[in-house]
């Protein structure tokens, strides 16, 4: 197994709700409010297309970059009060570093939310790290994992992926790593194994995983 790479909100960390508050803000700001429909719709999403939906929505608003600024904003001053990290994510990155398995956390939040969760979970628990400005491309598009795999040095067909959306999901798949969908409510596509939280994964499942690709 060459690595294992781990998406960071909703995965690692309980960053959903505080995701959600923020949008929900900056749309308020914008004139409009969003409905239980629009928190699928943003789940996983960049805060580039996160400030695109939320311009669609409102009537004259300013710029995506202005958008963009706003919910940042909004999201870093919910981080930067406190993360809590979900059931079964660092006892399995103990596992993966007594194991000798690099890790990786691939984000699509910028650098500086990224930082803020890692000195909650301890930055040494990762090989690196790959925030949404550090590729070409955010998710959908495989870029991000790419460049992770890419500066570790391994094959794709190698690593297993970490996701808690289908935005994440469709990254990973397109990168050609192996998934797990941790949690979440959308079926589950071909291919891609479920758990319900991260502490029902193990060393042997994430070896089957990459084994059943040989």
């Amino acid at each position: 197994m060459g690595a294992v790479l781990f998406d960071m909100d909703g995965t690692v960390v309980d960053t959903e709700g505080l995701w959600w508050a923020a949008c929900f803000e900056v749309a308020l700001h914008l004139g409009s409010a969003l409905a239980a429909s629009d928190q699928h719709i943003l789940l996983g999403l960049s805060i580039e297309d996160a400030a695109e939906h939320l311009i669609r929505m409102a009537d004259g608003a300013p710029t995506r970059r202005e958008v963009e600024t706003m919910i940042t904003k909004a999201f870093t001053v919910r981080v930067e009060a406190g993360v809590t990290t979900l059931p079964g994510a660092l006892p399995l990155l103990d596992a993966l570093d007594a194991a000798g398995i690099p890790a990786a956390l691939v984000s699509a939040s910028p650098r500086r939310i990224v930082d803020i969760v890692l000195e909650t979970i301890g930055a040494h628990r990762f090989q690196l790290s790959i925030a949404a400005e550090e590729s070409a491309r955010n998710k959908p598009a495989p870029d991000p994992y790419l460049t992770a795999v890419r500066k570790l040095g391994v094959d794709p067909e190698d690593c297993v992926a970490i996701e808690d959306s289908p935005t994440g999901v469709a990254s990973a798949r397109a990168a050609g790593c192996a998934v797990i969908l941790a949690g979440g409510a959308d079926a589950v596509p071909a291919g891609v194994a479920r758990v319900s939280t991260l502490e029902s994964v193990d060393l042997p499942l994430l070896r089957l995983l990459v084994s059943r690709r040989d």
